[in-house]
């Protein structure tokens, strides 16, 4: 039981006063006996044994329930009392007050009123029957009112003590009632107390344990004051090397450093001095100096006032996050291998450049191409190409200003954006920034201990014009640059309106030449060529393209459109075609010449060139040995040893070899030895002035020794003059080719011409008059 609770107590008391009435009772109720017995007082005797017996019995009976073992002993003490007044005399009535009090101290109130009024009525029974003298002064003994007087004043005392002793035990009780409220009161403070201990040293262990960085500071709301720190936990002590003790009582701001931003920090600072939580993403500083970044939440933690007392900053380390979008940020703004802005970047620079409108500052866009650098790059390899396009790169940023952007389009390809020129001359401006340009990446580049030279052709636009985008200003400075290249490179070109619309009519020609194969705009002409005697040796197609509402595109114009659109390829393979077939007709006419076809580099260096070629002699029937591939000097400078074998490939198929416009390009005659050669064309501008020209004259003579000592055929273009036909004639009777015999032509016209000559001579005057050559 509770120590608290007034059962407990009364059972405390009971047994106590047990025990006591149990030593009592033999002290004093033995004596008792003997000397009742001794005087033969045998009803004293009686009631004596019968009492004590009983109460020993009573005091052992532990295993009885509580209010049997009361009742028991208050009928003890009620039976010793009735005994007492019958056996003695009224005095004995003192012994029935007893019962009731104890029962108000053992039982209650009402048990306690129950047992005065059994009392009462036992005095009251007794003294009417005579059973106890009952007397009162100036009163008749055994009267009825002597006997009233007596049981009234008895019950009286008897509320009185019994009443005192309930209203004590039920104080008692209530107090006990009082204590046990306000123990239970103060043990749930005390099992909350340590709930909120214990959840608090979990907290704490769970802060302190977080990966995530935790300060808590002290709030001090005086104007520019320090917040000192109170807490820290081991995340942070671990990421920033600090020690606790080095911490705590510091200034939040000891993690700051020279590059954490003070706009950022000035932001924090004003939320705090609101009140209110604030989120930053700030450089913060390690112990040893090391920077990283942290994303903290700052949340401030008020009392019950609502006064703010403390912040709590938690924070998590980024600085893996910030490299990451750093290294995308550079990926996708910068250029890998120089490092410089990225063709992104340059737009994203050109346009804010017009977005700002009238009010945008005079610039240039300048496009940059290292002249020839393929050839260093295939010459050398990527690893000296990529270390020549980083040092062109570091000498363009020397000259950049810090307003300016230098961009790498790819390959070798730069963009300079010029901003801040001078309105009235920005065009002198940009050029002569262009000067030093050029006079910077002319200068030998060292790497790896060797030294290469280079130089770059430069176009240049400017802006800000009407109506410009930034599509409009790259494609403007990349045609001005073309223009540099096309006139002799290492040059600089300002863009002009009309370069503009040359490149129009390219993009143009290059348009509808894509349709004009299929729509049977295309046909190859064919020019004769003769021998001395004039008579018929051989035949070379031409391509002619007449439009279909009857203008004609001249070669040279169409033919380099081709080239750089790459339908070049498709167009050779074509004309192939087209002269198995012209053969196979020449010759079911009786006139088998060979034919020569032009075949371009591009085509030539197909991967699958040769296979090509054998699909179309074996799907046309027409001998391989009756073809001929003229070849330009230009396919001799790329891959000669590819370019070789693939000769000797075909000449293993028939297919005999002429070089075109010969001693116009490479002329390397060391080369010459090596390759399937069969023929030599001389081209037309050594011929225009033979034989008046005397350096003309002796090249072609050279030319033609040349030939005659390496077993070669040769082919002279562009004979027009009757002097010109006896020169060559006289000079070793090279095969000729020119307007003197015949202009090019449908093949069904140089059909109804070989006809009409059947000793295979043309004369000039008989010819259909063609498109020149």
């Amino acid at each position: 039981m509770a120590f608290n609770d007034i059962a407990h107590w009364r059972i405390k008391i009971f047994t106590l006063l047990l025990s006591i009435l149990a030593v009592l009772g033999v002290i004093m109720a033995l004596p008792s006996i003997a000397v009742t017995a001794y005087h033969g007082r045998w009803m004293v005797t009686l009631v004596d044994t019968v009492a004590l017996a009983w109460l020993l019995a009573l005091w052992r009976a532990h295993g009885l329930p509580y209010r049997v073992r009361v009742f028991n002993f208050l009928a003890i003490l009620y039976f010793v009392g009735v005994a007492m007044m019958l056996t003695i005399g009224p005095i004995s009535q003192v012994y029935l007050l007893a019962p009731p009090i104890l029962a108000a101290v053992l039982l209650g109130t009402w048990p306690a009123l129950a047992a005065l009024a059994l009392s009462g009525a036992t005095i009251g029974t007794l003294a009417l029957t005579g059973h106890a003298r009952l007397y009162v002064s100036d009163l008749p003994d055994q009267s009825p009112v002597a006997t009233l007087v007596i049981v009234l004043n008895y019950v009286g005392i008897g509320l009185l003590l019994t009443l005192t002793s309930s209203a004590l035990l039920q104080r008692l009780s209530r107090s006990m009632d009082d204590l046990r409220s306000f123990n239970g009161s103060l043990e749930d403070g005390r099992n909350k107390l340590q709930a909120v201990n214990a959840e608090l040293r979990l907290t704490s262990a769970a802060v302190a344990s977080l990966n995530e960085m935790v300060i808590i500071a002290q709030a001090v709301p005086e104007p520019g004051a320090e917040q000192p720190i109170v807490f820290v936990n081991d995340a942070l002590l671990r990421r920033t090397g600090y020690t606790r003790a080095e911490m705590l009582g510091q200034s939040t701001r000891m993690l700051h450093g020279p590059d954490t931003a003070r706009a950022e920090v000035a932001r924090v600072v004003q939320a705090m001095k609101r009140g209110t939580p604030v989120t930053a993403e700030m450089l913060n500083y390690t112990r040893s100096g090391e920077p990283y970044w942290v994303e903290m939440e700052l949340t401030p933690f008020a009392g019950e006032d609502g006064i703010n007392t403390h912040w709590v900053l938690v924070g998590r380390d980024v600085t893996e996050r910030r490299k990451a979008a750093e290294a995308i940020h550079q990926l996708a703004f910068y250029d890998v291998l120089t490092g410089l802005p990225n063709r992104r970047l340059l737009m994203d620079r050109l346009q804010a450049l017009l977005d700002a409108g009238p009010a945008a500052p005079h610039a240039a866009v300048m496009f940059i191409d290292l002249d020839h650098f393929k050839n260093i790059n295939d010459a050398r390899g990527h690893a000296t190409g990529d270390l020549l396009l980083r040092a062109a790169a570091q000498r363009l940023s020397q000259l950049a200003g810090p307003a300016d952007t230098v961009a790498r389009l790819g390959g070798d390809e730069f963009v300079m954006l010029l901003a801040g020129l001078a309105g009235d001359d920005a065009a002198g401006g940009a050029l002569a920034v262009a000067a030093r340009i050029r006079a910077a990446l002319a200068q030998p580049f060292d790497i790896g201990g060797q030294s290469y030279q280079s130089s770059a052709s430069i176009g240049v636009t400017l802006l800000p014009r009407a109506d410009q985008s930034v599509d409009d200003l790259l494609r403007e400075a990349d045609i001005a640059m073309y223009r540099a290249k096309a006139g002799g490179r290492d040059g600089v070109a300002l863009f002009e309106d009309t370069m503009r619309a040359e490149v129009e009519r390219r993009l143009a020609i290059e348009r509808d030449l894509g349709q004009a194969l299929a729509n049977g705009e295309l046909q190859m002409h064919v020019q004769l060529q003769v021998d001395r005697d004039e008579r018929p040796v051989g035949a070379e197609l031409l391509m002619r393209w007449r439009r279909a509402d009857g203008t004609s595109v001249p070669p040279d114009v169409f033919i380099p459109a081709a080239e750089a659109s790459g339908l070049i390829v498709e167009l050779g393979y074509w004309a192939l075609q087209q002269a198995c077939l012209a053969w196979l007709r020449l010759s079911a006419a009786g006139h088998a010449l060979p034919l020569s076809v032009n075949v371009s580099p591009s085509q030539f260096r197909e991967p699958d060139f040769v296979a090509q070629v054998r699909a179309i002699l074996h799907e046309t029937g027409a001998p391989a040995g009756q073809l001929i591939f003229e070849v330009t000097e230009g396919l001799l400078i790329e891959n000669l040893d590819d370019t070789i074998a693939r000769m000797h490939e075909l000449a293993r198929l028939g297919i005999r070899f002429s070089i075109d416009d010969f001693g116009t390009g490479y002329s390397n005659l060391a080369y010459l030895r090596r390759m399937p050669l069969y023929e030599l064309k001389i081209d037309r501008s050594f011929i225009h002035d033979t034989p008046g020209d005397a350096n003309g004259t002796a090249i072609v003579q050279s030319i033609l020794a040349m030939a005659g000592h390496l077993g070669l055929r040769v082919v002279a273009e562009g004979v027009e003059t009757q002097d010109q036909a006896a020169f060559l004639a006289a000079h070793g009777g090279p095969g000729m080719q020119g307007y003197l015999f015949a202009r090019p032509m449908p093949l069904a016209d140089m059909l109804a011409l070989l006809e009409r000559t059947p000793r295979g001579t043309a004369s000039a005057a008989e010819s259909p008059v063609g498109t020149a050559a």
